[in-house]
Order: structure tokens, then sequence, then C-alpha cells
């Protein structure tokens, strides 16, 4: 996968980016990059500072930069997880709203209506 656009950070090996730490090395299609939200999982971490071939010193640099970037939100703690999967924490249920989309073609004929075209 592609860095992402956002660069924070980059490294010999790894960058910083608006979806987390990824390899610089495009050859590996995104197999050790690791999301926002997998970032402190420290068994994640330590399996992918285990692979054959990772710089140790430019992975923890990378990591610090990120955990400083992207802090841990009190929302992936545990205990509380467990605690909104028992109901005792409530969180309020947000749904996306889609506007519906009207055709205002109705009755009239095709090539009477004004063309138009998407520009890029």
């Amino acid at each position: 996968m592609a860095l992402h656009r956002d660069i924070f950070w980059i490294g010999r090996q790894w960058a910083v980016t608006g979806t987390g730490i990824q390899a610089v090395d495009q050859r590996l299609r995104g197999v050790l990059d690791i999301d926002i939200a997998r970032l402190w999982d420290e068994d994640l971490v330590q399996s992918r500072r285990a692979k054959p071939g990772v710089n140790a010193a430019d992975f923890d640099k990378a990591l610090t930069v990120a955990r400083e970037r992207f802090p841990q939100t009190p929302a992936s703690d545990p205990i509380v997880a467990q605690l909104e999967a028992l109901g005792v924490v409530e969180t309020p249920v947000v749904s996306p709203v889609v506007p519906a989309m009207k055709l205002r073609a109705e009755g009239r004929l095709a090539r009477f209506l004004p063309q138009w075209r998407i520009r890029c």
C-alpha cells in the first residue's frame, strides 16, 4: 500500500503517517503497517519488531513519534470496553444520516434536460 499523504515523520525504514506506522518499502504492500487503533497493542508491536530485517532503532523511534502524535484514548482501555459490553457505561448511538437523492427529471423528456459533466 502506498504511503498515506500525511507524513509526520520519515526514517530509513519506517514512516509515521495519517494511518499510523507504515513501512517505507512499498514492495511489502502494507504487510508490516500498524494502524492508529493498534499502536498500543504490545503483542502486535513486539511481533513486528521481531520480524527479520527490521531496523529496531528506526522502528522504536517511529513508535515513539506515533504514540506522541496519536495518544491512547480512554475508550481503548480494556476495563472500559468490558463495562461498555456489559451495559454499565452507556455510549451514545450515532447513526449517519444520508440525505435521500431526489430526481427532478420526472415527467420531462430527457433530450430537453440540461447536460452535465464531471470535470477532473
